[in-house]
């Protein structure tokens, strides 16, 4: 599920979209395995009316503490557009923060040694204004994409001190290239993002 793109401003790109860690995903496959062991032993030693009540309790335990976390990580997302820091959760009920990003001061990443070794982590991002601290939990490769807000956030600043409007696609197209040489963008994000822009021209 990707970012509206109708909710972008004129001349505002994503930059980089995704979702928390995969490591997320572990916790609820564990409940699944579990709960298929848990059926399976109720119909070895049970039958009739009392298999199916056991078999709805589990089915019904395994809905809220397996496929919901499932669903809650998918619905959740993390984007970096060129104005703009954004998370976006939920399902049926919406929740997010958007955080310019001229107005980020500081952002630290924090990881313990289970993160370190499976490449994810934690942002805290100190803005202006009344937002104070946000913290982004179970991020990707936080120093990478640290870095990456750092460097949209330097264009940001040369942009609006410069004056001048929305970028081009041209400029876009440069600016998506030196990300890619970077090591900000993966070779898909970045032929993903080029065939996205050319399309401008």
């Amino acid at each position: 599920m990707a970012y509206p793109r109708r909710l972008l401003s004129e001349g505002e790109d994503v930059i980089k979209e995704f979702r928390p860690h995969w490591r997320m995903l572990a916790i609820p496959l564990g409940w699944t395995i579990l709960a298929i062991a848990v059926v399976a032993a109720i119909w070895m030693f049970t039958d009739g009316l009392v298999g199916w009540i056991l078999t709805a309790i589990v089915t019904a335990l395994w809905l809220k503490v397996g496929l919901w976390s499932v669903v809650n990580w998918f619905f959740t997302l993390y984007i970096i557009t060129n104005e703009r820091l954004i998370t976006r959760r939920g399902v049926i009920s919406r929740s997010g923060l958007e955080i310019p990003l001229e107005n980020i001061n500081d952002i630290k990443f924090s990881q313990n040694v289970l993160e370190r070794v499976l490449r994810s982590g934690d942002l805290l991002i100190e803005s202006a204004g009344e937002m104070g601290q946000s913290r982004f939990s179970d991020i990707p490769e936080p120093e990478d994409f640290q870095a990456l807000i750092y460097r949209v956030r330097e264009e940001r600043a040369a942009q609006l001190s410069g004056g001048g409007g929305p970028p081009d696609a041209t400029t876009k197209l440069e600016r998506l290239a030196r990300l890619h040489r970077e090591g900000a963008l993966t070779d898909e994000e970045f032929e993903a993002k080029k065939q996205e822009l050319l399309g401008e021209i």
